[in-house]
């Protein structure tokens, strides 16, 4: 048996019982073998992102964020998160697009500082540092954490991205 190591999970939903697909998707991670879920922050309501067609039908997202520790290596803890929203009704196959409206979402962020970038598996997430709904949660939970392609810590990439929100914000002069 491995030793255990320290991942980081982004979740969300937009469809049906959000909390309940949240909540439900916690105690599934609780449940994969050698895991065990550290911590999780709370869930925030967030508006869609990156849809090119008007507004997600789906509604608006509830994301959250967990810590666990396993021992599952990398790509079988995507397969079992890939597991856990099928069984949440999720169907990636019928899905059009990257950003359309799901009943569960989990991807992963981050697996200790480990980079990956390989057909279906890339770590640290490629694009974690752009958004807001991701980094916020994760920051509750993991603020310290060192995105190791990027040399930051989680606080540090989401005080940028706050900042540059603001500064986009505001009037010319």
């Amino acid at each position: 048996m491995s030793a255990a190591r320290r991942a980081a999970i982004a979740i969300g939903s937009n469809l049906g019982d959000r909390a309940a697909h949240v909540a439900g998707a916690l105690v599934a991670l609780a449940s994969m073998p050698g895991t065990a879920v550290e911590r999780r922050s709370e869930a925030v309501v967030t508006a869609p992102v990156g849809l090119p067609d008007g507004p997600d039908p789906g509604g608006p997202y509830l994301n959250a964020a967990a810590v666990i520790r396993t021992t599952l290596g990398p790509r079988e803890l995507l397969a079992r998160l890939h597991a856990i929203e099928r069984a949440a009704g999720r169907d990636r196959a019928a899905e059009h697009g990257r950003w359309g409206p799901r009943t569960l979402d989990l991807d992963l962020l981050l697996y200790d500082d480990m980079v990956i970038d390989e057909p279906g598996l890339r770590l640290p997430h490629p694009r974690m540092h752009e958004r807001a709904f991701v980094l916020g949660p994760l920051a509750e939970v993991a603020p310290g954490w060192v995105v190791p392609t990027l040399g930051r810590t989680v606080a540090e990439l989401l005080g940028a991205l706050r900042g540059r929100a603001a500064r986009s914000a505001d009037p010319p002069r």
